[in-house]
């Protein structure tokens, strides 16, 4: 296999663990705490914060990197519309993540706090911080879905 193809592998291997992962830890952390379920809520936020730390981190690294190596081996410059557009998004997304980690380890240790001590109830911080989590999960989640788009379809762009 040639160097562009493991690249490219690597790519989309890694865009479907980075989108993957986030869905699917959105998925079960939005209906956790929907389900008023101290327990699952502790299992689930230290779960969704594994999740991030062995999928999602190295993918965020693995993302640009391919994608930028593949594009210079095609001779793209970054100015080529479709992946400035790409690399915009990405940077949105990233800007929305990074505050998403901050708020999974206080909603974690908050959890885990309450289910470990009897508190039978989590504080309103914990719903403050569940709150801004989701808010920022919808851009970040679009911004990478557009990311796909133009993945795949390279459009010209008219800017």
């Amino acid at each position: 296999m040639s160097l562009y193809l493991t690249l490219k592998w690597l790519h989309i291997v890694s865009s479907v663990l980075l989108v993957g992962t986030g869905l699917g830890s959105a998925f079960y952390m939005f209906f956790t705490n929907r389900s008023g379920n101290l327990q699952a809520q502790a299992v689930v936020t230290r779960l969704v914060v594994r999740a991030d730390w062995w999928f999602t981190t190295p993918t965020v690294f693995i993302q640009p990197a391919t994608g930028l190596a593949m594009a210079a081996m095609a001779g793209l410059p970054w100015s080529t519309p479709w992946l400035a557009a790409s690399l915009a998004l990405y940077a949105v997304a990233g800007a929305c993540w990074l505050p998403v980690v901050w708020l999974q380890l206080r909603m974690r240790d908050m959890a885990a706090q309450a289910a470990t001590h009897g508190h039978g109830a989590l504080p309103l911080q914990y719903w403050r911080y569940a709150r801004w989590w989701e808010a920022l999960g919808y851009p970040a989640f679009v911004a990478m879905a557009v990311v796909f788009y133009l993945m795949v379809n390279k459009p010209a762009l008219g800017f």
